[in-house]
C-alpha cells in the first residue's frame, strides 16, 4: 500500500496526498521540513506537516500574491517581501522589468538553502539577480526596524501558528503600513476564509484601522483546501478602482502570460461572496 500524508491543520477537515517519494525530511532550528513527490502535484513542500507550495500549482498564488497589486499599482520600484524562502514570490516579481529593487526577509535560511536544492523550479533563478537582496532575520524585528519607502510589501507567511504567528499583529500590520511609500501596497496570506474566518476578520479590523482602502481577494489554489484562499489588499491609494483598460495595456507590456493571472481574474478576484463579506469588518 501507498504511503499517504494527511495534513491536519483544521481541527474537522484534513486533507492527503500520496506519497510516491520523501527527497527531504528534516528538523530545523524553527520548523520541521519536508519535501515530497506526488504524481499530480510534482513535489510538494511541507513545514511542520502543512503544505506550503507545490510544483503543481504554485504558481496561482504566487503570480495572484504579486501580479495583482504590481499592476494594480502601476509603477512599482521597490519591494519587501516577508517570507516567501522557497523563491516562487521573488521570482514573479522579479519578472516585472521595472521593479529595481527587492528585499526579501526570511526567518529560516534552512528553507532557502533546501529550496534551491531541492525546488529550483520555483525560484528559477530569482536568487542570482542581483535585484534581490536577501535578509535571514525575523519579519516582525525587519519590519519595526525598516526605513521603508516601499512601493508594495507581500507578506508570504505561513498559518498564524508558531513562528508566522507575529505577523499576524495589529503591531505588525502597523510597522508595514509605515514603511509603505506614498500610495503604497501591503498585500498578505490571510488563509481560506471557510475555515479560518476568524484569521481573517482579525487583520482586516486592523487593516481597516489603518488603511483607505481595507479589504481581501481571493483565488482558488488547489492544495490550499477548503475553498478559495483570501489575500489581504491595504492601500491609501486608489488603485483597486483600476480600470481593466488600463489593466489589460500593462499587462500586454510583460513579455510573459501567466499561468493563471489575467486582467479579468484580477477584477472578479475583488468580488467576494457573501459568506466573506460577512466576516469583514
Amino acid at each position: 500500500m501507498s504511503d499517504w500524508f494527511t495534513e491536519k491543520l483544521h481541527d474537522d477537515f484534513a486533507q492527503a496526498l500520496k506519497v510516491d517519494r520523501v527527497l527531504f525530511d528534516s528538523e530545523t532550528e524553527h520548523q520541521r521540513l519536508r519535501v515530497i513527490e506526488n504524481a499530480r502535484f510534482g513535489r510538494v513542500l511541507t513545514l511542520d506537516d502543512v503544505v506550503q507550495t507545490t510544483e503543481g500549482d504554485n504558481a496561482i498564488y504566487h503570480e495572484m500574491m504579486v501580479h495583482v497589486p504590481i499592476l494594480a499599482h502601476g509603477n512599482v520600484r521597490r519591494v519587501l517581501i516577508v517570507g516567501g524562502g522557497d523563491g516562487g514570490i521573488a521570482r514573479e516579481v522579479l519578472r516585472h522589468k521595472g521593479v529595481e529593487h527587492v528585499t526579501m526577509v526570511e526567518i529560516d535560511a534552512g528553507v532557502v538553502d533546501f529550496s534551491k536544492q531541492y525546488l529550483p523550479m520555483l525560484s528559477d533563478g530569482a536568487f542570482d539577480d542581483p535585484r534581490l537582496n536577501l535578509v535571514i532575520a525575523d519579519g516582525a524585528d525587519f519590519m519595526r526596524e525598516t526605513e521603508g519607502g516601499f512601493d508594495a510589501i507581500l507578506v508570504d507567511s505561513t498559518d498564524p501558528i508558531g513562528p508566522g504567528e507575529v505577523l499576524f499583529t495589529d503591531t505588525f500590520y502597523g510597522h508595514a503600513k509605515r514603511a509603505l511609500a506614498a500610495g503604497g501596497i501591503l498585500v498578505t496570506q490571510n488563509g481560506v476564509p471557510f475555515l479560518q474566518g476568524e484569521e481573517l476578520t482579525n487583520s482586516m479590523r486592523a487593516f481597516k484601522a489603518l488603511f483607505a482602502d481595507a479589504t481581501c481577494y481571493l483565488a482558488t489554489i488547489p492544495t490550499y483546501a477548503g475553498g478559495p484562499m483570501a489575500f489581504g489588499w491595504g492601500t491609501d491609494g486608489n488603485h483597486r478602482a483600476v480600470s481593466l483598460d488600463t489593466l489589460a495595456n500593462r499587462f500586454s507590456t510583460l513579455g510573459f502570460e501567466p499561468y493563471y493571472y489575467n486582467p479579468e481574474v484580477h477584477k472578479g478576484a475583488f468580488g467576494l461572496p457573501g459568506y466573506v463579506r460577512r466576516l469583514m469588518p
